[in-house]
């Protein structure tokens, strides 16, 4: 079994990690690093989704790196443009050469004695089994699982006559012109395929088993483009970033302290997308409080506009069976359809489902409990690159990697070999993630826990990360740093 040594290794090619390699190479420029990828792609997301309109549900200015600007016209722009971006990234900074395409990291097993991480991984091109080494594990794997997406058992299923697809896996050659389509789902994924597909298809049916909070907003931000054609390309670019987050923040804090009001705007603002005969009570209006979930982005309100031109249709009800031509509903209406597509979610995970093992001992994530949303509970150097729930994923992906690089510059220049957060007893845990959504509630038996107070405590708010975790030190009460002394296999620690 082949083996090679770096001091960071990066798990994933994909936004995440390419962001990643960048800090690293900037901020650590002594600093040897590889990235595994475990598809024979650049891209991650925004190389595997393939299907009609596939686009971000935020917008590029803090989707976007902070160290490179977005320079296209649309804010919230689509899957081949997102993509083109990120490896325009890689390409500038030389990051390609870096990647070691179609590994699949199985197993990280850290030893103590000799402040290492080993990675296994199997080659899905060769079937080998390869071993990797590293003094720091940097993991951006994403939150899902790559090779399937969630599907509910659908009784009968498998006696319909026509074609079922997951967004995940859309086939290239797909011919849906004039055909009915039943989209199953009212998630991101769903508003994007409804409108997408109805322009061609005979017509489109989102059937949803709840609704969900769904906002219109331009593609095309005219303030950006304003500042385009006043400033530098950077500073206009630092601008709508701030001004971005800012709105973000604002309007979380709004739904979180006055959900009634939220909820009221909104159903105005649906009122004025769909008209007044539409029955919003029936087909949107949630059951939970606005951010309670996710809430669903539709650009210049293209869902709502096939809606009311009645090439789409919204039905809130819940399956009975498949039968041979359709579904048939609770409620006993059948819905007939030549393709279903079934927008029904993610399947999520950690660390890209690789086994955790601590001194030979295996180390259940539900067991570890998260340190300021990157870390885990005595797991030494090792991070995680997970993004927020309320905002863009890159905002908390950035500053992540930037605090990885100064907790490796800190350990370089004070003789450390490796940190680690200490798990602290008196701490009361709670689930990761604070969403109700299904895929986050399936998942989080699985999931790291996070505590009721700093720093085991997500926030979920950029502003106060940002001073945390940019400008704040990286050494606390909870962080424990150890060298390795001159005896083999004995350890000094050093405790902050």
């Amino acid at each position: 079994m082949s083996e090679q040594h770096y001091d960071v290794l990066i798990i994933g090619a994909g936004l995440s990690g390419i962001g990643a390699g960048y800090h690293l190479k900037t901020l650590c420029p002594g600093k040897s690093f590889g990235i595994l990828e475990a598809r024979s792609a650049i891209g991650g997301t925004w190389d595997l989704f393939r299907y009609p309109g596939i686009r971000s549900d935020s917008d590029m200015y803090t989707l976007g790196y902070a160290f490179k600007p977005w320079r296209e016209g649309k804010a919230v722009a689509d899957g081949p443009a997102i993509l083109n971006y990120v490896k325009a990234a890689a390409r500038e900074n030389n990051l390609e050469q870096k990647i070691r395409y179609n590994h699949r990291a199985t197993r990280y097993s850290w030893s103590s004695r000799e402040a290492l991480w080993t990675v296994e991984t199997d080659n899905t091109a060769t079937g080998a089994r390869e071993r990797f080494t590293c003094n720091f594990l940097l993991n951006c794997s994403g939150y899902y699982r790559y090779d399937e997406g969630y599907t509910p058992e659908f009784k009968g299923r498998e006696i319909f006559r026509g074609e079922i697809i997951h967004p995940q896996h859309w086939p290239d050659n797909l011919d849906y012109a004039g055909k009915r389509v039943v989209v199953i789902g009212s998630g991101a994924t769903a508003v994007t395929l409804v409108p997408s597909m109805a322009k061609a298809a005979a017509h489109v049916t989102m059937l949803q088993r709840s609704p969900s909070y769904i906002v219109a907003l331009p593609d095309v931000d005219p303030i950006a483009q304003t500042l385009n054609r006043l400033l530098p390309a950077k500073l206009a670019y630092r601008l709508m970033r701030l001004k971005n987050v800012f709105m973000q923040t604002l309007f979380y804090q709004l739904c979180r302290r006055y959900p009634a009001l939220v909820r009221k705007l909104l159903r105005n603002h649906l009122k004025s997308q769909l008209g007044p005969d539409f029955d919003i009570d029936s087909h949107f209006n949630p059951s939970y409080n606005p951010w309670d979930q996710r809430l669903c982005l539709v650009p210049n309100g293209d869902l709502f506009r096939s809606l009311r031109r009645g090439d789409a249709s919204v039905v809130t009800d819940h399956i009975d069976c498949f039968t041979e031509t359709g579904i048939r509903l609770a409620s006993g209406r059948e819905l007939a359809a030549d393709i279903i597509v079934t927008a029904t979610g993610l399947d999520l995970v950690a660390l890209g489902g690789a086994e955790l093992v601590v001194d030979g001992e295996s180390r259940a994530l539900s067991e570890t409990m998260s340190y300021k949303g990157m870390m885990l509970s005595d797991v030494p150097n090792l991070a995680l690159v997970v993004g927020y729930t309320n905002a863009s994923w890159t905002l908390k992906a950035d500053l992540t990697d930037q605090y990885v690089c100064r907790l490796i510059n800190y350990m370089d220049q004070h003789g450390y070999n490796y940190c680690t957060p200490k798990a602290d007893p008196a701490v009361q845990e709670a689930p990761f993630l604070d969403l109700d959504s299904g895929y986050v509630q399936r998942a989080l038996d699985h999931l790291p826990k996070q505590g009721d107070r700093a720093p085991w405590k997500l926030y979920q708010n950029y502003l106060l990360d940002l001073l945390k975790l940019r400008y704040g030190p990286v050494t606390d009460r909870v962080m424990t740093f150890s060298r390795i002394t001159g005896n083999p296999g004995t350890v000094e620690n050093a405790p902050v």
